[in-house]
């Protein structure tokens, strides 16, 4: 006859029955293991009891403020370095910004107005500063939001 799941037991003696505290003084009956007073006895102190020790929550410094989940952040391009980067002037995409190594791909790209632009340049990109349209605009360039 082969041996199979269904005939499989414990070893005798390996399976004890659980000792039932606290039911009277036959077994662990009065204190049920835990000793006599304190408050380790009793049933009453908090997880997060600390002795009396300084509770972290406590020692821990306030939090100054909030940080917004839902924050863009944006890689910034400034107009000088973009008059550096396509000094012919013409269309500048956030491709072409990828491609010359000014800003990293998949991530939103602001245009700001630190420097001055003395070509005219078509820009696109996903927000410009008030400054920076000013300056594109007064240089013969356009500027379009993607």
């Amino acid at each position: 006859m082969a041996l199979k799941v269904h005939h499989l037991r414990p070893a005798p003696g390996a399976k004890t029955a659980k000792t039932r505290v606290g039911r009277g003084e036959g077994s662990k009956g009065k204190t049920a293991g835990r000793g006599t007073k304190g408050s380790k006895a009793r049933n009453n102190i908090p997880e997060w009891f600390e002795g009396g020790q300084m509770p972290l929550h406590m020692r821990l410094p306030k939090l100054k403020g909030f940080n917004s989940r839902n924050r863009v952040e944006f890689q910034v391009v400034n107009l000088d370095k973009l008059g550096q980067l396509f000094p012919e002037g013409g269309e500048v995409g956030v491709a072409e910004l990828v491609a010359k190594g000014a800003v990293r791909r998949g991530q939103p790209v602001k245009v700001l107005g630190d420097g001055e632009l003395t070509v005219a340049l078509q820009v696109s990109a996903h927000k410009f500063s008030k400054s920076a349209t000013e300056k594109i605009q007064a240089a013969g360039g356009t500027t379009t939001e993607v």
